[in-house]
C-alpha cells in the first residue's frame, strides 16, 4: 500500500473513531433550474430546446470533538439521484470526502482551469463529441483529501478503490495548488486510472494570472496509456475580460494530440460572454472545432445559451 492509500484511510479512520456526538446540526434544501438553447451545424435535431430542475439537501453537524460532519444529495432531471458526497472536516487536520458522485480528485478537476466566462473552448455539445483534455479516474464511490499546508499552499489528495474485473487495482491522485502571489494561481496534479486493464498515467499543469480585470491561463495535460498507440497531449490558452462586475468575456483555444498517427489533431476553439444579476444567469458560447475526436473529415460549430435561476 503506497503512501497516498495509507494517508486516506488513516485519515477516515480517526475521522471516525473520535466523532462523537452532534453538538448541533443544521439541514438546508437549495433549488436551481436552467432553460437551455443548444445548436450546431452538422445536425437535424428540429428543437434545440431543453431545461434543467435540482433540488439540493445539504445537513452538516458540529461533533464533540470539534469535527464537522456534511452531507449533500442533489435531485434531478425528474426525480433522477445525482451529486452525492459525505464530508468530515477536521480543521486542521484537512478535510476527507467520500463521494458518491459529482465530486473529482485534482486531475479531473484541474483538467481544464483556463479562464472563461462559460464553456471550456472544447465543452460544448456538438455531433461527434470532441474528446475531453485528460483520462481521470476518481469520480464515484471515491475518496478526496483536502490539506491547507500553509497560506498559499493547498494539497488535494484522491483514491478510487478498485471494483469487478474492470479495475483490478485502485486509483489514486495527488496534486498541490499554489495562490500565495496575488493574482497568480498555478495548480499540478498526477494520477493513475486503473479502469482498464492497461492503465493510464495522467499529469495535468495549469496556471493563470489575473491583472485587474484581465485574467490569462495556459493548461498542459499528459495521458500516458499503457496501450498502444494511445497516448494524448492536451494544451490550451484562455483570456477573460470582466466588464464590470456583472458581465465577462471570453476566448480559449486548444489542441489535442494524438499517439495514434490514424487520428488528426483535434483544435478547439471558443467566444464566451456572461450576464449574472442577482439569481439570475445568463451565459452563451460559440465554439468551432476541427478534426473532432481525431477524425479528419469531421469539423463542427456549435453553440449554447443558457438561463439558469437559482433559489
Amino acid at each position: 500500500m503506497n503512501n497516498l492509500k495509507k494517508l486516506g484511510l488513516t485519515a477516515l479512520g480517526t475521522a471516525l473513531v473520535t466523532a462523537g456526538s452532534a453538538q448541533a446540526a443544521s439541514v438546508s434544501v437549495s433549488a436551481a433550474t436552467s432553460l437551455f438553447f443548444g445548436g450546431e451545424d452538422n445536425s437535424n435535431a428540429p428543437n434545440g430546446w431543453s431545461m434543467t430542475d435540482s433540488l439540493t439537501f445539504t445537513g452538516s453537524g458540529e461533533m464533540d470533538n470539534g469535527f464537522t460532519i456534511s452531507t449533500s444529495l442533489e435531485i434531478d432531471n425528474a426525480g433522477v439521484y445525482d451529486d452525492r458526497s459525505i464530508s468530515i472536516d477536521t480543521g486542521d487536520m484537512g478535510k476527507l470526502t467520500f463521494s458518491g458522485s459529482g465530486t473529482s480528485g485534482p486531475v479531473g478537476a484541474w483538467d481544464d482551469l483556463t479562464p472563461t466566462a462559460n464553456e471550456e473552448s472544447w465543452s460544448t455539445a456538438i455531433s461527434g463529441t470532441a474528446d475531453g483534455p485528460t483520462n481521470a479516474a476518481v469520480g464515484t464511490n471515491g475518496f478526496i483529501y483536502d490539506y491547507t499546508v500553509s497560506d498559499g499552499i493547498a494539497i488535494k489528495a484522491a483514491y478510487e478503490p478498485s471494483r469487478g474485473t474492470t479495475q483490478v487495482e485502485s486509483s489514486t491522485e495527488i496534486g498541490v495548488q499554489f495562490t500565495g502571489i496575488e493574482g497568480l494561481s498555478v495548480s499540478a496534479a498526477m494520477g493513475e486510472n486503473n479502469n482498464t486493464a492497461a492503465g493510464v498515467d495522467n499529469n495535468v499543469f495549469n496556471i493563470n494570472y489575473a491583472m485587474g480585470p484581465i485574467t490569462v491561463g495556459y493548461q498542459s495535460n499528459e495521458s500516458d496509456s499503457g496501450t498502444a498507440d494511445a497516448d494524448e497531449d492536451f494544451t490550451a490558452i484562455g483570456i477573460s475580460y470582466a466588464v464590470s462586475d456583472d458581465i465577462s468575456v471570453s476566448y480559449g483555444t486548444s489542441s489535442l494530440d494524438y499517439e495514434d498517427s490514424t487520428k488528426s489533431d483535434q483544435d478547439s476553439n471558443a467566444v464566451s460572454v456572461s450576464f449574472t444579476a442577482g439569481g439570475v444567469a445568463i451565459s452563451a458560447s460559440h465554439q468551432t472545432t476541427d478534426n473532432v475526436a481525431g477524425t479528419s473529415t469531421a469539423d463542427n460549430k456549435g453553440y449554447e445559451i443558457n438561463f439558469s435561476f437559482a433559489f
